[in-house]
């Protein structure tokens, strides 16, 4: 599952096979992407950056040309020996790039382009992105926090924090997990949980998403998250399941230690939010 630590620890493991000497060839095998004839764009140019931005990946040339990435659920990346057999059909990657022996490609996912740099750093999309949490110099927590007051207050706190104009960053395994850590139900509107909630969430989640982009996202916590067959790691009680937000993620919370407030909402139960999470 791609979330932004996922992706900035991606950017630091393709660093060392794609920068360097130049590029030996360029291949769109898939019939998704055959016919954009990457290796006469490509070829003989060299790496000079693979950077990420929230769940966003770009890898830049030297001639000013960037491969603009989104994994989405699905996409990956892989790097391997080009001589040893890969672990998928070559004939189904969206692209690879050769360099130094080793073959570096892209498998599915919503979006794969080659750009100039000029049109990523103008795309609309980019620009309304939110404070990137997996970069601590980025991470002004009352800032975040007034970004977030800004938002429906009737939106549900975890679709909120999925909301990459939001924040970038951060995907449904943190929104879950975080709520979890600090006791809060993920479905409760933002307008009953308070600005001090807030701010703890977001420093909570910042240093650990942090971690998990530098040294690997099987650091990431997975107390609740996927684990409805068994009892809450804190109190015991029964970790309930429910889709959430415009792609009807699963969201995960505990039924005992993660209350409804019907002192602030009401005691009917949360309806799930209908929102764009990008």
């Amino acid at each position: 599952m791609s979330e932004g630590d996922s992706i900035h620890h991606l950017a630091r493991r393709l660093r060392p096979a794609l920068m360097g000497s130049p590029i030996e060839g360029a291949w769109n095998p898939s019939p998704r992407t055959r016919g954009r004839r990457w290796d006469r764009l490509l070829r003989g140019s060299t790496v000079v950056g693979v950077s990420a931005r929230g769940k966003h990946l770009f890898i830049s040339t030297d001639d000013g040309l960037v491969i603009h990435s989104h994994l989405g659920m699905s996409g990956s990346w892989i790097v391997h020996p080009h001589e040893e057999t890969w672990p998928r059909p070559p004939t189904t990657a969206w692209a690879v790039l050769r360099r130094a022996g080793r073959d570096v490609a892209q498998f599915g996912g919503p979006l794969l382009l080659l750009r100039t740099r000029r049109e990523v750093l103008g795309d609309p999309r980019l620009r309304r992105l939110g404070p990137d949490l997996c970069v601590a110099r980025e991470v002004d927590v009352p800032r975040i926090v007034r970004r977030l007051r800004q938002d429906d207050r009737t939106r549900p706190v975890g679709d909120a924090f999925l909301d990459q104009r939001t924040m970038a960053g951060v995907g449904n395994v943190w929104k879950v997990e975080v709520c979890w850590a600090l006791g809060i139900h993920p479905l409760l509107p933002l307008a009953a949980v308070t600005d001090d909630e807030l701010a703890a969430m977001v420093r909570w989640i910042a240093p650990r998403i942090q971690r998990c982009g530098r040294l690997g996202t099987h650091l990431r916590p997975r107390e609740v998250y996927g684990r409805t067959a068994r009892g809450c790691p804190r109190c015991g009680g029964r970790i309930l399941q429910r889709g959430s937000g415009d792609a009807d993620r699963l969201t995960y919370w505990c039924a005992d230690c993660q209350p409804w407030r019907p002192d602030v909402v009401g005691r009917g139960e949360p309806l799930p939010a209908t929102r764009r999470v990008g």
